[in-house]
């Protein structure tokens, strides 16, 4: 694909070199380099001044990293304002809230996610997510809550879901708990004496989910998109 670059003031020539190699990394292996191969491709002699420039361009919200994961980096869509990556559009449709604290019986279960309200869908470059992810069964929530504020996702965002119904211990995914008709969306676990659903937020504490209870995932975070202070997606 190829990639314009576009003019930002706030950020450095580095900065942007970072960006550009993230995107195309990104699209050419379906995963996030890692920080010496950064260091490698951008000319950079230091693992602690990649690291540096990452903090940077998280503050200003170009990406999210988590360190609880291994390659734990993801692009948002405000790389758009530094790299356009020339390609096709993904029409994703918001079908929904998702609860970033308590839950909130908003995501139903057996939903046909499709809908022809442009007011509620979003558009994603097909080059910014992973290769992997590129099929048309995504859908979108609009998160609601602060529970998963360390994790860079904010109430008024919107997280790009895959659907699922299986997940590996510290994945993002939203679960559904068909006692209570709720959904809520958190880091999934799964222990000898049952589940544990931990936020990203150390004033809250985690659910505890017994064998005997039921839980169903619905879907796996795959992206996320900022609410923009002028616009509410």
């Amino acid at each position: 694909m190829m990639m314009v670059r576009k003019r930002s003031e706030d950020l450095s020539p580095k900065h942007i070199r970072i960006l550009e190699f993230l995107a195309k990394y990104q699209e050419e292996y379906d995963r996030p380099p890692s920080i010496r191969e950064i260091c490698a491709k951008v000319g950079i002699s230091s693992t602690s001044v990649v690291n540096y420039d990452l903090d940077q361009l998280e503050r200003r919200g170009f990406i999210i990293r988590d360190d609880r994961v291994s390659r734990g980096l993801r692009l948002t869509e405000k790389i758009k304002e530094v790299v356009q990556v020339v390609g096709d559009l993904l029409h994703i449709p918001i079908v929904g809230q998702i609860a970033a604290g308590l839950p909130l019986p908003d995501l139903q279960p057996g939903v046909a996610y499709i809908t022809e309200n442009e007011a509620h869908a979003v558009d994603i470059a097909r080059s910014l997510l992973p290769a992997k992810e590129k099929g048309n069964d995504l859908y979108a929530l609009e998160v609601k809550g602060d529970s998963m504020i360390d994790a860079m996702i904010n109430d008024g965002d919107i997280v790009v879901m895959k659907p699922a119904v299986e997940a590996r211990n510290g994945e993002m995914v939203a679960v559904w708990l068909p006692d209570k008709n709720e959904a809520t969306l958190k880091y999934f676990y799964k222990e000898k004496d049952g589940y544990t659903l931990r936020p990203a937020n150390p004033s809250m504490k985690p659910i505890h989910i017994a064998k005997n209870r039921q839980l169903e995932i619905k879907g796996k975070v795959v992206m996320v998109i900022r609410k923009m202070d002028t616009m509410k997606l």
